[in-house]
């Protein structure tokens, strides 16, 4: 037990680094729905989901890289986070100034003709971005969890002040949503200070062996990462592109592209809460894989990943009445919140499948991350292609929950070949099915009074609490007897 309170503890703290920084910033949320029309927010949807894409390719799997190589025995740490560095600020570099050289061509691919400084500004926001991806990390691998809050707090801290005076003090309507843009631009630039003394002591490094190990294990990181992001974004693509015309009647792809981006920020609660355990959890995989009981570690840690996301699935979800009121301002985009419950359940599967991908780091077959995701982003366009012209962005949705579904029993089915961990597949997908349940009973209950429903359903929150706490207390002490024997 004392190593899963470990984890719990680091969780919280990267999740302070992580989930408050952009819980923060979705708090920005409702002023972006209060200042800005759904086909406005579309346009900022749609090439942020290509920022997305390519900072996969900035970075280039090289944070994970940088954990395997710098934890194996007799590594020089610090000569490891030298050739990392050194990898991602080139990658940096010649990719920014490729979009800088062709902004006005690349605007016009992006259909933002004459907004060719969004595209210079994205591109050094993405430089800033993971020029510190690898410093980051190291902060990670050095368990300072309390320094990495601290610059992630900070960064959004910024971001919160200038978004605030450029849209409340000294707005511009010719600018607009460009200012999102340039407030992201401006705060990042500080990760420079931040870090300054991290960028004083590196070196530029290449060693003939490590250098290739490190790129032969990186890129199918990379590719599954670039793939695992066409998961999650091309779905905004999509819409602009695949939406028949006048499938919403009067309204333009742009204004459903702004309605689903504006929904799918709902889905933060989840993804926050997966991106904080998997920040901490990778560090702890790797330094647990040499455990003779790592398999039987593992497989509780799945478990309770579970059911943390079961009960935030089920809190969002029947809470949507109130939550609709504070973060979407306009009600023109409460049309799609119907499919935040899709969305969050299929970030839940995600979540699961990242603690599935445990078995092929820890083997070195990352080929088979790639495969597997490689394969989703496939299903994600075959999906959206069939799906979108039929049901708009509940396509989009279901498309979600079946591709994240699908890898997540994938990569269980290949892992339990090379590296068994015994998970409670039976007891996790039982707490799985009865929360959608009872999302779907509770949604069909409808009360007179907002007071009323948000009372009824703290109610019901509280009640799933006890019951899960009954079902769990025996094998809870059990392993804490276990803890106390060892």
């Amino acid at each position: 037990m004392s190593k899963l309170k470990t984890l719990a503890g680091e969780t919280a703290l990267y999740g302070l680094g992580n989930i408050v920084p952009r819980f923060l910033n979705f708090l920005l949320f409702p002023i972006h729905t209060a200042f800005f029309h759904p086909e406005e927010y579309g346009v900022f949807t749609y090439l942020m989901s290509f920022v997305a894409l390519l900072n996969v390719v900035y970075s280039f799997g090289m944070e994970t890289a940088f954990f395997r190589f710098a934890t194996k025995p007799q590594a020089d740490a610090k000569k490891i986070f030298n050739i990392a560095q050194t990898t991602v600020l080139g990658i940096s570099t010649a990719l920014t100034l490729v979009f800088i050289l062709f902004a006005s061509s690349i605007a016009s691919l992006l259909d933002a003709r004459g907004h060719e400084n969004y595209i210079i500004w994205l591109a050094w926001i993405m430089f800033t971005d993971n020029v510190v991806s690898i410093p980051f990390a190291r902060l990670r691998l050095e368990k300072k969890p309390l320094q990495f809050a601290a610059f992630r707090v900070a960064n959004v801290s910024i971001q919160i002040i200038l978004t605030l005076y450029f849209l409340y003090v000294d707005f511009d309507p010719k600018i607009g949503i460009a200012y999102i843009f340039l407030s992201n631009l401006i705060a990042n630039a500080f990760y420079i200070l931040f870090f300054i003394r991290t960028f004083l002591t590196w070196r530029p490094a290449f060693d003939k062996e490590i250098f290739p190990s490190m790129v032969q294990y990186a890129y199918p990181i990379m590719l599954t990462g670039l793939a695992g992001m066409m998961n999650e974004f091309f779905s905004r693509i999509a819409l602009d592109k695949w939406l028949p015309p006048n499938f919403y009647p009067g309204k333009s792809s742009a204004f459903a592209v702004g309605v689903f981006g504006a929904c799918y920020k709902f889905s933060v609660f989840m993804n926050l809460t997966v991106t904080a355990f998997r920040l901490a959890a990778e560090p702890f995989f790797f330094s647990n894989a040499t455990d003779r009981n790592s398999p039987a570690l593992f497989a509780r840690v799945n478990h309770y990943f579970v059911l943390v996301c079961c009960f935030i699935l089920l809190a969002v979800s029947i809470n949507l009445d109130v939550l609709k009121i504070i973060f979407l301002r306009k009600e023109e985009y409460w049309v799609g919140l119907p499919i935040v419950p899709l969305l969050l359940l299929g970030y839940l599967f995600l979540g699961v499948y990242y603690n599935f991908t445990v078995w092929f780091k820890l083997t070195d077959k990352t080929h088979y991350g790639t495969i597997i995701t490689v394969a989703g982003a496939i299903l994600t366009l075959a999906l959206n292609f069939i799906l979108i012209p039929v049901a708009g962005y509940y396509g989009s949705s279901w498309a979600t929950v079946i591709v994240y579904g699908a890898m997540m029993i994938a990569c269980y089915w290949l892992g339990q070949k090379y590296f068994p961990i015994p998970y409670s597949i039976g007891k996790d997908s039982t707490y799985i099915l009865a929360t959608c349940i009872l999302v779907w009973g509770v949604d069909r209950i409808h009360f007179s009074s907002l007071a009323v429903a948000a009372g009824f359903h703290a109610a019901v929150m509280i009640l799933v609490i006890g019951v899960i706490y009954v079902i769990e207390k025996p094998q809870l002490e059990k392993q804490g007897q276990n803890a106390d024997k060892t």
